[in-house]
């Protein structure tokens, strides 16, 4: 029996850009929400969470209609001569974004608002500057939640089904991911396969949590001694 490492390669690629993306754009989005006290702070926040709670399917329903060839954006991107993003690995790349925006936000807002105000004005009356503060006191001091969310946002990315199904569809060596693999090999009666990529997964996720809980249980203690 063969095995297509297609899915795989693909899925740990999509997993890779989607964690690379967020970590530049989730670090800044924390750090506000974790100094601003602002009344719309909590709607932004209740924005971001969104896909925690809602069906992987409806993100994606929504995707394609503003994504496709009479949505806003799919208009934009074929005024632009770049077609349109659904049923490709680059639309597949931003539903994966949206869709594992809090497994970045959350662990890095946490991480912000632990380090509490008292370190950061200790800087400022050493003359640091705002970015000063945030990258020579801020960043080092949440390391465990930037590994936090590296780790969740690149394993739940290799987990996605609902949106990559609903976004790129079956397209191999383009769109066809890991969870997609399984749910082939499933509906055409080949457990065999199944088997193997499901397992792999069931493997792969308890080896990212135990490294996740082993590293930041170090962490803390170092912080603690």
């Amino acid at each position: 029996m063969s095995f297509d490492w297609q899915p795989v390669i693909l899925s740990f690629k999509l997993a890779s850009l989607t964690t690379i993306t967020l970590l530049i754009l989730a670090t800044p989005l924390a750090w506000w929400l974790s100094l601003n006290d602002r009344w719309y702070k909590q709607a932004l926040a209740a924005i971001v969470a969104l896909p925690l709670v809602l069906p992987p399917t409806v993100l994606g329903f929504y995707l394609l209609l503003l994504l496709g060839p009479n949505g806003p954006v799919g208009q934009l991107t074929q005024s632009l001569g770049l077609g349109v993003l659904p049923f490709t690995f680059e639309g597949l790349l931003l539903a994966s974004v949206l869709y594992s925006l809090p497994f970045a936000v959350q662990p890095l807002q946490n991480a912000f608002e632990t380090i509490g105000r008292r370190p950061l004005e200790v800087a400022a009356t050493l003359r640091a500057s705002y970015w000063d503060r945030f990258i020579t006191v801020a960043v080092p001091l949440a390391r465990p939640g930037f590994l936090t969310a590296t780790v969740l946002t690149f394993a739940h990315t290799v987990g996605e089904f609902g949106v990559v199904l609903m976004i790129g569809g079956n397209i191999p060596g383009e769109t066809k991911v890991l969870s997609v693999a399984i749910y082939d090999h499933v509906e055409t009666l080949e457990y065999d396969q199944a088997h193997m990529l499901s397992a792999g997964m069931i493997g792969f996720a308890f080896l990212v949590l135990l490294v996740l809980y082993r590293v930041n249980g170090r962490l803390n203690r170092g912080y603690h001694l």
